[in-house]
């Protein structure tokens, strides 16, 4: 076996450098823990297993297979890379026992990772990759228990799961009204797995698209591939520069959305959360309820009081919003990291559903995305918020940690007063003028992300200023 390294399941699954610790034996491994799990809930599971555009995710993926078919499970491979929620989608549209998905999603190309789904088509909950991590501590210590595996067609079923996918998109949105708007879109596959999915569907909706990193690259063109504003400047350049209407993108496994607006400009996830939320309580039928994590907007909870919705707070992680969702009567769930989906869909990130809600709200209301969210600011009220990312040594982290955890005893922040302290994931304070900031410590790299938001600019920069000045070691 590869070196004895723990383990970890984070938010999102496992995540590692390749040919490090993310080696041929480590699959292996961590494939039986998971053939192991699904065993002890089914006698005779099946599962879909998918890839990313990174490379050798083809061929971790084909290892992963051919374990689990030397544990007699039945297995759907996918035939191509494919997105998060694709896997996702035929999970419940197929009423199967869990889906892996090779990805580390929008991380540099030198990682990769495994994101493993339970049967609701969710990611798996704490208990189970807990349960997952424990089986890996006792398999690596008893390495004869993993089998190798070899190909098996009785156990292995080669699988094509796009057309189904597009076919239930093409319920949600409505096409005819993004047909009749002419628009003109940029589209960002971003090398990933998105491509040929949502250009697919819309190049014959619109008047014209553009499509940028279409093609595989394993390398991402040396970016991450994750669609926020450093990394998509090619595709904010042609949406200003030739009056596109709109740009959209997702990451490298299709799960988180990147939305640029008339004139090139970047609107946060927070932004484009809070413009479907409003969009979606237009047309569709109301729900009673929307979920967010802590760490995103409560322009949110503004909306929803004024329009008699329950607000669920959910722990940072989509896991808790995908539990919100397939619950039920949750219209639409959100992290201001980018990731969102919607009743009646996956309790999964879609980033490539986000990206065609947005374009079917521009057809529809016939305005720019950032005249829209300016009318919802005079209704509701305005929130400004950002977000620091502190990388920090090991040393460093304790004592800002320590420094944290008294201000959790305090009741004041600079000029704040500190109305209230949420402790569950992190340490969130809320402040007085309807302010709030959040410091929660990464659990596997060496950073303390710090979110914060203000009803006004002015006490925005404030908090950063505050922020800076509290969190310099």
């Amino acid at each position: 076996m590869s070196k004895s390294v723990k383990i970890r399941f984070g938010t999102s699954g496992w995540r590692a450098i390749m040919a490090d610790t993310f080696t041929f034996e480590n699959v292996r491994l961590v494939s039986q823990a998971i053939a192991d799990h699904l065993k002890n809930k089914n006698r005779s599971p099946m599962v879909i297993i998918g890839y990313d555009t990174r490379f050798l995710s083809a061929n971790f993926a084909k290892i992963c297979a051919e374990v689990l078919a030397a544990n007699k499970i039945k297995v759907l491979l996918s035939e191509r890379d494919t997105p998060t929620p694709v896997i996702a989608y035929h999970i419940i549209a197929k009423e199967l026992d869990g889906g892996i998905n090779f990805t580390a999603s929008h991380n540099p190309p030198e990682y990769n990772g495994i994101k493993f789904s339970s049967r609701y088509g969710g990611p798996a909950p704490k208990e189970v990759t807990t349960a997952i991590e424990k089986r890996i501590s006792f398999l690596q210590k008893n390495p004869h228990l993993v089998k190798k595996g070899v190909r098996d067609d009785r156990f292995i079923e080669m699988f094509d799961p796009k057309k189904e996918y597009l076919k239930r998109l093409k319920k949600i949105i409505d096409i005819r009204c993004i047909k009749k708007a002419k628009l003109k879109v940029g589209i960002d596959c971003m090398f990933g797995t998105g491509r040929n999915y949502i250009d697919f569907i819309l190049k014959d909706l619109c008047k014209e698209i553009k499509v940028f990193k279409d093609y595989l690259n394993p390398l991402f063109g040396g970016l991450p591939p994750e669609p926020d504003e450093p990394y998509i400047q090619e595709l904010i350049a042609h949406v200003k520069n030739n009056k596109f209407h709109l740009g959209i993108g997702c990451d490298g496994d299709a799960d988180r959305f990147g939305i640029v607006d008339k004139g090139g400009v970047f609107l946060t996830p927070n932004e484009v959360i809070t413009l479907l939320f409003y969009y979606l309580l237009k047309t569709r039928p109301k729900a009673k309820k929307v979920a967010r994590t802590l760490s995103t907007t409560h322009m949110i909870d503004a909306i929803a009081k004024k329009e008699g919705i329950e607000v669920i707070e959910t722990p940072v992680g989509f896991k808790y919003i995908g539990e919100a969702l397939d619950k039920g009567d949750c219209m639409i769930g959100g992290e201001e990291s980018g990731g969102l989906s919607i009743q009646g869909h996956v309790p999964e990130k879609d980033g490539i559903l986000a990206c065609l809600l947005v374009v079917e709200m521009v057809a529809r209301e016939k305005k720019p995305l950032c005249e829209i969210l300016s009318s919802l600011h005079k209704k509701y009220g305005y929130f400004a918020s950002d977000r620091l990312n502190l990388y920090l040594k090991q040393e460093q982290k304790d004592i800002l940690l320590k420094r944290i955890e008294k201000l959790s005893k305090k009741e004041k922040f600079g000029n704040f007063r500190i109305m209230s302290k949420n402790l569950t994931d992190g340490y969130k304070f809320i402040l007085n003028d309807n302010c709030w900031v959040m410091f929660r410590p990464s659990g596997t790299e060496p950073v303390i992300r710090c979110y914060f938001e203000a009803t006004s600019r002015k006490k925005l920069l404030y908090l950063k200023e505050l922020i800076n000045k509290f969190t310099s070691c």
